[in-house]
C-alpha cells in the first residue's frame, strides 16, 4: 500500500492553501468529499471571492487573540496580496476595504490548480475516521484505506451542507484526545421574539445600522427578512452573539436630536429612513408621528432609543443559512507557529476545523491561506 508523506484532508481554501505550499518532492494526497475541489471557494462572494480585508486585526476575530496574532505575524494580509500577485492575480479593492477577484473565483482556484497538478486527488471520498499506528496515520474513507506519515485536517465546519460539510474534524480531534469547541452557526441572520415581529413584515427593505453586543459594534447594512434581521451588520454581530440582548442604532450617522430640532416636517418624513421603516420603529418606540414641533418631552427621551433599540434575538437562521461555523479544535491544543497538534506528533489542523472565526468580510479566508501557509512551511522544514 502506497505510503503518502502527506495526506491532506478536506479541499477547500486552507486545504489547498497547504497543498499548494509543500515541497514538490514531498508525496501529497487529498481527500475531498465534493467531485471537485475549492467548491465553497467557488460561489463565495457572489462568485468574485472576498479573499481578505485591508483591516486586518486580531480583533476582527472571535478566538485566541494571542493565536490569531502569531499566525498572522508570519504570513499577514500583505504576504497573501503578494502570493496572489506573483502568481498572476491582483485583487480588486472595494470600499476602501473587501479584497476580491476581478473577475471571479475562478482566478485564485486556477492557482491551486496548477500548483497540485501532482498531489493525488482522492475526490467524492467522505472520510470515516483517522487512526495511528504506530508512526503511520491510518486514513478510512467509505471508498478505500490510505496511510500517511502527516496528516493535516483541513475539513472545515458544518455550514454548506449542500457541498458535503460536516463535523468531521471534531471527530478526528476527539478520537486522539484533543479538545474542541462543537461548532455553531456563525455569521447568520438572528431570527426575532414575538415583541419585534414588526422587523419581519419590512421583509426586503435594508438601512445602514451599528450593532452592538457586548463591547463589539459593527456599523453595516442590516436586512429584514421574513424571518428577522440578516444583512453584513447583523451576520459579523452574530460571530459574538451567545444569548441576552443585542443594541442596535438605526440612526449611526445622525444625530435624532439635531434632526427634529425646529423641524415642522412629521417625524415619520424627517426620519432619514425608508418611510415603512420610520413608522415601524415609531410604533415599537411608542411615539407617535406627529409634527417634531409638538414632541412631548417624554416622547423625546424615547426617541432617543433609535439610536439603541435594544432586545434579545429569539435565535439564528442556523447551519443551513450560516456562512461559517464557530467553534473547532481548541487554539490550546495547537502550536500557533506550526498548526501542530501539541500531543499527537504530526497531525496538524487549519482554517475553519480550528477554534478562530472571522467576521464578514475576507476575514475567514484570510485565515484559512495564512494557517494553510505556515502548516506547509512547518512540513517543508520538518
Amino acid at each position: 500500500m502506497k505510503i503518502y508523506d502527506v495526506l491532506i484532508l478536506g479541499a477547500g481554501a486552507s486545504g489547498l492553501m497547504c497543498a499548494s505550499n509543500i515541497d514538490k518532492k514531498l508525496q501529497v494526497g487529498m481527500v475531498e468529499c465534493n467531485s471537485k475541489i475549492a467548491q465553497k471557494l467557488k460561489i463565495s462572494g457572489g462568485g468574485k471571492c472576498n479573499i481578505t480585508n485591508a483591516q486586518l486585526s486580531q480583533e476582527n476575530f472571535d478566538g485566541d487573540k494571542d493565536f490569531i496574532f502569531h499566525v498572522f505575524e508570519q504570513f499577514s494580509r500583505d504576504d497573501l496580496l503578494e502570493y496572489l500577485r506573483q502568481n498572476g492575480v491582483v485583487p480588486e479593492l472595494r470600499k476602501k476595504r473587501y479584497y476580491f477577484c476581478k473577475d471571479s473565483s475562478s482566478e485564485i482556484i486556477e492557482i491551486f490548480k496548477k500548483a497540485t497538478k501532482d498531489v493525488a486527488m482522492h475526490l467524492s471520498s467522505n472520510i470515516l475516521w483517522v487512526k495511528k499506528e504506530g508512526e503511520l496515520f491510518h486514513v478510512q474513507t467509505q471508498k478505500e484505506s490510505l496511510r500517511a506519515k502527516k496528516v493535516v485536517v483541513a475539513t472545515g465546519g458544518k455550514s454548506y451542507k449542500d457541498l458535503g460539510a460536516t463535523d468531521i474534524a471534531l471527530e478526528i480531534a476527539k478520537s486522539f484526545g484533543i479538545k474542541v469547541k462543537e461548532f455553531t452557526p456563525a455569521l447568520v441572520g438572528l431570527t426575532v421574539q414575538k415583541e419585534q415581529f414588526w422587523m419581519r413584515e419590512l421583509s426586503g427593505l435594508s438601512c445602514m445600522a451599528a450593532i452592538k453586543v457586548g463591547a463589539k459594534t459593527i456599523k453595516e447594512e442590516l436586512l429584514f427578512t421574513h424571518k428577522g434581521i440578516s444583512g453584513p451588520s447583523v451576520l459579523s454581530a452574530s460571530l459574538y452573539w451567545q444569548k441576552g440582548n443585542i443594541a442596535i442604532d438605526f440612526l449611526p450617522d445622525a444625530n435624532i436630536s439635531e434632526l427634529i430640532k425646529g423641524s415642522k416636517k412629521l417625524l415619520s418624513s424627517l426620519i432619514p429612513l425608508p418611510k415603512r421603516l420610520s413608522k415601524a420603529l415609531l410604533e415599537a418606540l411608542e411615539v407617535e408621528d406627529t409634527e417634531c414641533k409638538k414632541i412631548s418631552n417624554e416622547s423625546k427621551k424615547k426617541l432617543e432609543n433609535i439610536h439603541a433599540y435594544e432586545f434579545a434575538p429569539a435565535g439564528n437562521f442556523g447551519f443551513s443559512k450560516a456562512e461559517v461555523s464557530r467553534g473547532g479544535v481548541l487554539s490550546e491544543e495547537l502550536n500557533p507557529y506550526t498548526m501542530e497538534a501539541l500531543d499527537v506528533k504530526n497531525l496538524y489542523f487549519i482554517g475553519e476545523a480550528v477554534d478562530v472565526t472571522g467576521e464578514l468580510g475576507g476575514y475567514n479566508f484570510q485565515w484559512a491561506f495564512s494557517s494553510g501557509y505556515i502548516c506547509a512551511k512547518e512540513i517543508n522544514r520538518s
